[in-house]
């Protein structure tokens, strides 16, 4: 079987590359770049619980320590502070702030330790040609060639190639909203805390910013955000270095102190959906396939769900074939989950950058606007939190036992303590992304046993034997508790971490179902693959 080819060596490409080596199917990553990425501290990324521990997960690196989890969060308005959240130290919800060349260089030193993976640099694709059977991709440059692969993902950014090349339209807003950005190494009052100040009271040296953002990273630097007016004022170095010495006097309430300028740009947010996330064997992932991030929101998490909902849905694919309904499920999931953000995010922005009308949608003006801006900065919210798939095709129907529990059907589940099949214990969160379905038995008590004493007990014997016979690798798991589930339920989770359902007690029939349905319908076992194949030869006779 031919590898996947994957268009694109950033953060999503790389990532998307590892997720598919941890299920053993190989992959031709084709970087038209050299190979490295130039750093730049002001380009910076802004990781949540999930996404952080799905990278540290595939990588084995250890982001927080070449990043900065912040200790709090503070909302400022004028000199009133509206919002003040202080994160414990080790709090997982604490968002994970580092440069995106640190995390690219840890995803590129993954792939290169990767047998399964093989990366071409500069390899610049031109051509896409799809079979019944593949698909060919041709590459310019020095190392021009074709490049056979069983299914091709464009993770090739803003301008992709693949988009371009499969006549994928691109609707959306243009420069939403744009950003001066300086990195700079200062001593400011607030260690390891973000901070969004509105409306600052000082004048400001050039047109109004309106709202300023200041974010840490490690050795002192901050990255600091001031929000630019509409229009395509040109931001000058002069202009920017007034900026920064505005804007520091303000918040140390004396004179500018002393700073280290680091780098500096403009970002520039828009907001696209494409209109299509698959063609036939070609598929699109992260920026080739959504723009958003305004509101203070980080666009590549959704790029590396995107790669993490897709790499165990080809996976299968890879090895056996007939998962076309599970194919297809990532576009119904994915672009939803996104289409949700951007509409949430273009209803809002006009309220919250106009001016006016604040009181229709949120009862306390002020107050409402900065909640909504907290939201978004932390991750929470409509515009913020990550989506789930309550109406995903993969969904199962009409299960007699199902119960609700704490994590809705189709959201990523909490991560708690589990007894693994060797006994060790480990975080559940820690056995997602093998390609396995995941059945977790709710049983209090557990932990202060030794696994021999009652694995071969009460309902474990009946809940293996309903394991071994699912239409999918799946391992059986043990947690002590689980947020809203009562003793001797099963939980049945996705390879990405998603919970299909809880069953009250074991329920072969309905855990079965369950599964099939995940996997997108019915599954051919091994025995109907042979019989068919037999089956056809027979009548080729």
């Amino acid at each position: 079987m031919d590898p996947v080819i994957i268009v694109g060596a950033g953060p999503v490409g790389l990532t998307l590359a590892l997720a598919l080596a941890r299920q053993e199917v190989p992959s031709v990553v084709l970087d038209e770049g050299p190979g490295k990425d130039e750093p730049r501290p002001a380009r910076t990324v802004v990781l949540r619980e999930d996404t952080a521990a799905l990278l540290e997960r595939l990588t084995g690196f250890p982001l927080g320590d070449h990043g900065t989890r912040w200790t709090g969060w503070r909302s400022v308005r004028r000199r009133q502070v509206m919002t003040e959240i202080t994160f414990d130290e080790g709090d997982p919800a604490a968002p994970l702030h580092l440069a995106q060349h640190v995390l690219t260089g840890a995803l590129r030193a993954a792939v290169a330790h990767e047998p399964l993976v093989e990366v071409a640099v500069d390899s610049r694709l031109d051509s896409i040609e799809q079979e019944r059977s593949g698909v060919s991709a041709h590459t310019r440059g020095p190392k021009g060639t074709w490049w056979r692969g069983s299914y091709l993902v464009g993770c090739d950014g803003p301008r992709s190639t693949v988009r371009k090349l499969q006549d994928i339209r691109f609707p959306g807003r243009t420069a939403v909203e744009r950003h001066a950005v300086a990195a700079l190494r200062v001593e400011l009052p607030w260690e390891g805390q973000a901070f969004l100040h509105r409306m600052p009271p000082w004048r400001s040296s050039g047109p109004s910013a309106g709202e300023v953002t200041a974010r840490p990273l490690p050795d002192g630097v901050w990255r600091l955000d001031w929000l630019l007016p509409p229009g395509k004022d040109l931001v000058t170095p002069e202009s920017l270095v007034a900026r920064i010495r505005e804007t520091l006097a303000g918040w140390t309430e004396g004179t500018t102190p002393a700073y280290d300028l680091l780098d500096t740009g403009v970002h520039t947010v828009h907001h696209r959906l494409a209109r299509r996330w698959r063609a036939g064997r070609v598929f699109l992932a992260g920026d080739a396939a959504h723009l958003l991030g305004a509101l203070g929101t980080q666009g590549l998490d959704e790029g590396l769900r995107d790669a993490d909902n897709l790499a165990w849905k080809l996976a299968p694919a890879w090895h056996h074939g007939h998962h076309e309904a599970l194919l297809d499920s990532y576009q119904a999931e994915r672009r939803a989950v996104v289409a949700a953000r951007l509409r949430a995010a273009d209803q809002l922005l006009p309220v919250l950058r106009g001016g006016g009308g604040l009181r229709h949608y949120v009862p306390g003006a002020a107050r409402g606007h900065d909640a909504l801006l907290t939201d978004g900065h932390l991750g929470r919210g409509p515009v913020g939190a990550p989506g789930a798939y309550a109406d995903s095709p993969l969904a199962p129907r009409h299960l007699e036992a199902e119960i609700p529990v704490d994590t809705p059907f189709g959201s990523a589940v909490t991560d708690v303590r589990v007894t693994a099949e060797d006994g060790s214990f480990v975080r559940l969160r820690d056995r997602l992304g093998r390609g396995a379905l995941l059945v977790v038995l709710i049983a209090p008590g557990t932990g202060v046993w030794d696994r021999k004493h009652w694995v071969s007990a009460g309902v474990m014997p009946r809940l293996a034997a309903a394991v071994t016979a699912l239409p999918h690798p799946a391992e059986l798991l043990v947690a002590e508790e689980y947020p809203g589930a009562p003793a001797h339920s099963v939980l049945l989770v996705r390879p990405d971490g998603h919970l299909v359902t809880a069953l009250s007690g074991v329920r072969p029939a309905d855990l079965y179902a369950a599964a099939e349905a995940a996997l997108g319908g019915a599954v051919q076992t091994k025995e109907e693959k042979e019989k068919e194949g037999a089956e056809a030869g027979s009548g080729a006779r």
